[in-house]
């Protein structure tokens, strides 16, 4: 029988199999809480650790019970009971007599607290993006320096110790000792109890002692020559080095920094691009992110100067699309890249603008992008005023025709931290189609 032993250390002490178990089970539960959890919170806080609630029913353990039917009744008091005897009946408690789970508390009765613990920031992570992708991705060519991997190829007679396949080695070895007739060690013994008996006979039988020595003689002789295992019973494990095709995409992050963009509708942008920043790196290894920074002029920054720098200015939203046209054709060639663009602003841009951005993205952008997303920051009045999908500033409405034309072009609004989660979960939700 094989066994395996799980030696990874176990998170502070707990054990780690049951833990894993547990959140498997809980899994819907959990996701819930989860999402619930990170409602209100900032983006930041998914880099903590967090307690989760969760009610009790999904921590119960599966567990034998005897039948009835079958098994019979059985009257019994558990220990440490003081009110009933054997064959009392209990009475079902008066509605409204227990205590349930509703914002008031109750003065009498009893009720359960909801099952709390702690999930890690990888557990954590991996309940919020377990079924979120990457729109439309498509295995593209392979790169000039392809990812390899190591792929089992079969059996060979050659290779190093640590791929001895061990069944085949002793199936040949066994094989060969069956083919050559190799006499057992049961067989040797048997021999020299046979020799032992004929040897102690009263008078000994010369003749049939020498007969016995000459056969032990001939098949130690046997053992000897064809031994347990050959060097032509080894085999091994034999890898071969395959090309994997890799999926290469490039995301760029096009955001208003101008003067209408207050701190406010700042401070919202970037937690979205933190999010989406945080979910590219977990999910995908070979995804470039490109950072754009928009006023009235275009410029690609790096991370730190994305996030951080405090510029401001004058506002006219074509540039950043130009700028990424110019980035696009420069280094992503459209036949080996998945192109995708998330764009933050408050919609506001100069006058006839609008109309140009929406030339660029029918013309130019979107036959390139798998996925265009466009995120309007607003503040919770004007989210009020432009409740309808059909209202809002002028490059909402613009970007309503595109999103019209286009099934690969989203448009939606944040005015809360606490729209972001739902907004992104839908923005990046997994379809049968992505």
């Amino acid at each position: 029988m094989t066994h395996f032993v799980d030696r990874r250390l176990n998170p502070k002490g707990k054990s780690l199999g049951n833990r894993q178990r547990f959140l498997r089970r809980a899994r819907n539960q959990i996701r819930e809480a989860v999402q619930k959890s990170l409602k209100d919170s900032s983006v930041a806080d998914l880099a903590k650790d967090r307690k989760i609630k969760i009610s009790t029913k999904g921590t119960k353990e599966p567990r034998f019970r005897l039948d009835p039917k079958s098994a019979g009744e059985r009257d019994f008091v558990l220990p440490g009971n003081k009110e009933f005897s054997t064959g009392d009946e209990i009475k079902k408690p008066r509605s409204g007599d227990g205590a349930g789970r509703g914002k008031d508390a109750a003065d009498s009765g009893e009720s359960e607290d909801d099952f709390e613990f702690t999930m890690t920031q990888d557990e954590i992570l991996d309940i919020f993006f377990e079924d979120l992708a990457l729109p439309n991705l498509v295995r593209t060519t392979l790169k000039e320096t392809p990812n390899k991997t190591w792929r089992r190829a079969g059996i060979t007679t050659s290779g190093s110790p640590n791929q001895i396949n061990l069944i085949r080695t002793m199936r040949h070895a066994q094989g060969r000792r069956l083919a050559l007739r190799r006499p057992k060690l049961e067989d040797v013994k048997a021999l020299e109890a046979a020799l032992d008996l004929a040897e102690r006979e009263d008078p000994p039988a010369l003749e049939k002692i020498a007969a016995l020595k000459e056969q032990l003689a001939k098949a130690n002789a046997k053992r000897k020559w064809v031994g347990f295992i050959d060097p032509v019973d080894v085999r091994f494990n034999a890898f071969t080095e395959q090309p994997v095709p890799t999926s290469q995409a490039v995301m760029f992050c096009l955001m208003d920094v101008s003067g209408s963009m207050g701190e406010r509708e700042k401070d919202l942008a970037k937690r979205f691009y933190m999010l989406l920043h945080l979910f590219l790196k977990r999910r995908y290894k070979k995804v470039d992110v490109v950072f754009i920074r928009h006023t009235h002029d275009a410029q690609e920054v790096d991370e730190q100067e994305f996030f951080y720098s405090r510029q401001s200015g004058g506002t006219i939203v074509s540039t950043a699309l130009d700028k990424m046209l110019e980035i696009q054709k420069a280094r992503y060639a459209t036949a080996d890249w998945n192109i995708y663009a998330a764009q933050a602003s408050d919609g506001y841009t100069q006058t006839g603008d609008a109309r140009h951005c929406v030339e660029l993205l029918n013309g130019e952008i979107m036959p390139l992008v798998q996925y265009y997303a466009y995120i309007e920051i607003l503040d919770e009045r004007e989210m009020e005023v432009f409740a309808s999908e059909d209202s809002g500033a002028e490059l909402w409405r613009a970007y309503r025709t595109v999103a019209e034309l286009w099934s690969n072009f989203a448009t939606k609004r944040i005015a809360r931290p606490a729209d972001i989660f739902p907004v992104f979960h839908e923005l990046f939700k997994k379809t049968e189609a992505g």
